[in-house]
């Protein structure tokens, strides 16, 4: 009796092995270094002791109140009178909860708005030994049809992809724990925000890619085509970073946190958007780089013959065409995301050349630019990668082959 056969990497697969297996440990290694220690984050400002219960509105009344600094007129002018909401709301959550409140909704909320019955999210300021209990309103509460809309985003994957997309939605998971328990702890204890968003992008490619595709040459191709494509974007990201001076206070938000964390100024908010920009390209980056790794195969199962220079450029016609809409899906992806603001600066028209040099828009300027300069560099890499690697591969038999006397044996 023979011994049994052992299959042996071929040296397509010790290639890959070799260029894999750093790219494993390096980010094995940033992980433990840059892991944050779970300590409490001190600002150095006092909380005030607050609760967010739940609660229905019981009734709404319309009134008359006196303009405020967020009621200001394009022209600088404040109102003397806005029109604003009192409602009447029970709690339902919380040591609070069967409490009756009364409450000022926002300028922006009407009482038609809100009806009886609508679930809302209270604010409960607890007294103190200077101040009373105070109540506020703090947002509708979203909980049911954002779960809905969840639910029906999770059947729908499943239901077309299959197992796969079971599993992708499984990488997904895993990647928000990532970001929850590694990228943004670390950010908030003043680790270098870079390499955090460096190594929290690859850990998240690691697991996103071969969780939702499985572990094959194909799979390897394209995380490797995303490697080269997440490498460029933040090279990039830092020359235009510190080329165009983006500083990162750029907002009202990214001032509150800078205020917050004690870190105004100098290159932590610069490193917060360079980390931003990592993690916003790998959705697309992933997109791309599996779509040329696949491209690549069926080409080659399609006309084994054909030789690589063709297959390369076979493939890259259809890459063309992906850049050319992925293009288009990020400029209008921004300017869905931003119409707001747009509008805004055409209330005060605002000159187009300062409009898009100021902080805010060169920042979201850089950071779609920089993200496609990525993106179309991935392509043609992922792409060569893949043919290098595709035609080491024996052709996956699809068609019958013609025997003598015309008759055909599948094989």
């Amino acid at each position: 009796m023979g011994l049994p056969r052992v299959k042996v990497p071929g040296r397509t697969s010790l290639v890959l092995a070799a260029i894999l297996l750093p790219l494993i440990a390096a980010t094995g290694a940033g992980l433990v270094t840059l892991w944050p220690t779970g300590e409490a984050h001190r600002t150095g400002i006092v909380a005030v002791e607050a609760e967010y219960p739940t609660g229905r509105v019981m009734s709404a009344t319309s009134d008359s109140c006196g303009g405020e600094n967020e009621d200001r007129r394009p022209d600088g002018s404040i109102p003397a009178a806005v029109a604003c909401t009192q409602v009447t709301a029970r709690v339902t959550s919380g040591d609070a909860e069967g409490q009756e409140v009364q409450i000022w909704a926002p300028a922006t909320v009407r009482a038609a708005d809100v009806p009886a019955g609508t679930a809302i999210v209270l604010v409960q300021y607890l007294a103190t030994d200077t101040e009373p209990e105070v109540w506020a309103w703090f947002d509708y509460s979203r909980s049911v049809p954002l779960g809905a809309l969840t639910v029906a985003f999770a059947l729908m994957v499943t239901a077309v992809a299959g197992l796969r997309g079971v599993r992708a939605l499984v990488g997904l998971a895993v990647a928000s724990v990532v970001i929850a328990t590694f990228m943004l702890p670390a950010l908030l204890e003043g680790r270098d925000a870079l390499m955090v968003g460096l190594v929290g992008s690859s850990a998240i490619m690691f697991v996103v890619l071969y969780m939702a595709h499985g572990f094959s040459k194909r799979t390897t191709t394209a995380l490797l085509g995303t490697f080269g494509g997440l490498a460029m974007t933040a090279f990039l990201g830092v020359v235009a970073a510190r080329t165009a001076h983006l500083t990162g206070i750029s907002t009202e938000e990214n001032y509150r946190l800078a205020m917050l964390t004690g870190r105004l100024g100098g290159d932590a908010l610069r490193g917060l958007f360079l980390a931003g920009v990592a993690l916003a390209g790998l959705g697309v980056l992933n997109d791309v780089t599996v779509t040329q790794a696949s491209a690549v195969w069926e080409l080659r199962d399609a006309d084994p013959a054909a030789t690589r220079r063709s297959l390369f450029s076979r493939a890259m016609r259809i890459g063309r065409d992906h850049i050319a809409s992925a293009v288009y899906t990020i400029a209008f992806a921004y300017a869905g995301a931003a119409l707001p603001v747009l509008l805004l600066l055409e209330v005060y028209q605002r000159p187009l050349y300062q409009t898009i040099s100021s902080g805010e828009f060169a920042e979201e300027i850089a950071r779609t630019l920089v993200g496609s300069i990525g993106l179309v560099l991935a392509i043609p890499l992922t792409t060569l990668i893949a043919v290098l690697v595709a035609t080491t591969e024996p052709v996956r038999r699809r068609h019958a082959v013609a025997a003598p006397g015309g008759h055909g044996h599948g094989h």
